[in-house]
């Protein structure tokens, strides 16, 4: 594999965010909580969702051909990748290529839900690239023992039908809401039983950025009782880390330019209709990207 030269991030450039779809979103509202004074690149692959259910190889070379385009055409200075799958099958590489530049990946979060449940028993809803991944694996032995066991289940399908709910025509949004629906009561029950009571799931790991935005579907399911946990606090936390560390953190002052460009190899209103209602963002901050 070639190492990829770029220049030596300063703290005006942008962060690079991406997923294979609008489900990064709910990392990249946390980054800008975390991080108001930066500025950053979304990217939406959209075009290629989903990555769950694809190989490695192919989420590998989509991640590459992304973190190149986002430091050929906006110079970034750090690299967040807002998707546990490329993150599991691709995040190694990345790193590898570019050594210089900050890469900060997402996995579900097992370590926090571990230390949290308090009947030893916790829930993970994942895509199936990331349930049958390799760094899933060493991950899962890392928490997993005597004090607490994971019951895993793989959501064929569930991000893409999130990813279709945001579509701009209210018919087809509709019907891929009933299926966001659908799928998720059927991956919650296959999981078992949830509550406080002993051997009952009382932590449910969201083990999908996408699945954020199925929350309130997922609390209805599971009960007020269950915590439901992500990752996206903790990412925009570590992103923050990586610039302090590196010295290019954004200074407080006013930007010049618009806070976040937005860009997808998908159906440009979905994405505009997703940034609007979850980041308040207008439609022209979204762009088509057909060529990537």
């Amino acid at each position: 594999m070639s190492v990829l030269p770029h220049p030596q991030p300063s703290a005006q450039q942008p962060i690079g965010v991406f997923d294979s779809g609008i489900g990064g979103l709910s990392v990249l509202a946390a980054l800008r909580r975390e991080l108001p004074h930066e500025r950053f690149v979304y990217l939406a692959d959209s075009g290629c969702a989903p990555y769950g259910e694809k190989g490695d190889a192919y989420v590998t070379a989509r991640s590459l051909a992304i973190a190149r385009w986002l430091l050929a055409r906006h110079g970034i200075k750090a690299l967040v990748v807002a998707c546990n799958t490329a993150t599991a099958a691709a995040v190694e590489a990345l790193r590898a290529e570019l050594p210089g530049l900050p890469v900060i990946g997402v996995e579900p979060a097992l370590k926090p839900a571990a230390a949290l449940t308090r009947t030893g028993h916790v829930g993970v809803l994942a895509t199936r690239g990331t349930v049958h991944s390799g760094r899933f694996a060493r991950l899962r032995g890392a928490h997993e023992g005597r004090e607490v066991r994971f019951s895993v289940q793989a959501c064929d399908g569930l991000a893409h039908a999130i990813e279709q709910s945001t579509d701009a025509e209210p018919a087809p949004a509709a019907a891929a809401q009933a299926r966001t629906a659908a799928l998720c009561a059927r991956y919650v029950q296959a999981l078992g039983r949830f509550g406080s009571e002993p051997g009952a799931i009382d932590t449910l790991v969201l083990g999908c950025t996408h699945y954020v935005f199925a929350r309130e579907q997922l609390r209805s399911l599971v009960g007020p009782q269950v915590q439901l946990i992500d990752t996206g606090e903790a990412v925009a936390r570590q992103t923050r880390r990586m610039l302090e560390a590196t010295n290019t953190l954004a200074p407080d002052a006013p930007r010049d330019e618009p806070a976040a460009l937005l860009f997808t190899t998908g159906v440009l209103p979905a994405l505009q209709a997703a940034a609007g209602r979850w980041l308040g963002l207008p439609p022209q901050a979204c762009t088509l990207l057909p060529e990537l």
